[in-house]
């Protein structure tokens, strides 16, 4: 599917949250954030500010208290705002984050920048000192065969052993193509099972909780399966995206069975307000 439209889902979040100034005793390493990760976000929600001026927009969200951040590729999204960083080389680029102090070992890229040019764009990874590309999905059909669940698989587990290679983790998202179902299975479960958990593993949205994808329960019953996921809140109430924190989820249960899944980051992905909203409550989340 296009790399712009899989997150239409966030143009309803919740109107603008007040951030709570919770300090973290002047020093990070006394924060408690949850499995000792650092805490990040996605950088899709702010698309337009990167367009217009991407050091100062690192800037205002290493201020908001993000250690790392997930980019997208200039390639795949260049159309989503992020075209203008493909002036940079990817040595450029990690030095320009580490010289303002952000973590960047994660990118999303469109499955189809890796069908047509795989070499280059794990060498640019490699260059920006990436451990992990990400897809946002197969771009699968709609209404799915298992022929066309099983092609799929077979061709992106193809991809992670070229990636693998290269000493980068291959992970896919889970929403469109990836939560249809198949002879009443979902293709998501599916996919769990076909892919070689070596080559390919996964990152949760965790609001596809509104289609019934609970993150607790797929880190516990696929263990070693995940490396990272996407991080919101959910109000069961008024069925919005929320602050997390300030939301119905059980943030506990889910960093705890996240464990267990194998996640080695997680990205705030939310309107700004809202990711800055959630920093003072992941900095205190002790599991």
């Amino acid at each position: 599917m296009p790399a712009i439209s899989r997150r239409t889902f966030f143009k309803n979040a919740a109107g603008d949250a007040a951030v709570a100034g919770i300090l973290c005793g002047g020093a990070r390493e006394l924060c408690a954030n949850p499995l000792g990760l650092l805490i990040g976000c996605q950088t899709y929600p702010v698309r337009k500010m990167i367009a217009q001026d991407f050091p100062g927009t690192i800037k205002q969200l290493a201020a908001a208290g993000f250690q790392t951040i997930e980019l997208c590729s200039p390639v795949g999204y260049a159309d989503g705002g992020f075209g203008g960083l493909a002036k940079y080389k990817g040595a450029e680029l990690r030095r320009m984050l580490n010289d303002l102090g952000v973590k960047c070992e994660s990118s999303h890229f469109d499955i189809n920048e890796l069908r047509e040019n795989l070499a280059g764009r794990i060498e640019w990874a490699k260059e920006l000192g990436l451990t992990q590309m990400l897809v946002p999905s197969l771009d699968g059909p709609r209404n799915p065969t298992m022929d066309d669940v099983k092609r799929a698989a077979d061709e992106y587990n193809k991809i992670g052993e070229q990636t693998h290679k290269a000493g980068i983790q291959q992970g896919l998202h889970n929403e469109n193509f990836e939560v249809t179902t198949v002879n009443g299975k979902r293709t998501y479960d599916i996919l769990l099972e076909l892919f070689d958990p070596k080559l390919v593993k996964f990152q949760f949205q965790v609001s596809e909780i509104r289609r019934g994808y609970d993150a607790a329960e797929y880190f516990t019953k696929y263990p070693g399966h995940f490396i990272s996921m996407h991080v919101q809140g959910w109000s069961a109430e008024t069925k919005k995206i929320a602050a997390v924190g300030q939301d119905s989820l059980d943030w506990k249960k889910i960093f705890t069975a996240a464990k267990t899944g194998g996640i080695k980051n997680y990205f705030v992905e939310m309107d700004l307000d809202l990711m800055k909203a959630s920093v003072p409550y992941l900095r205190t989340l002790q599991v």
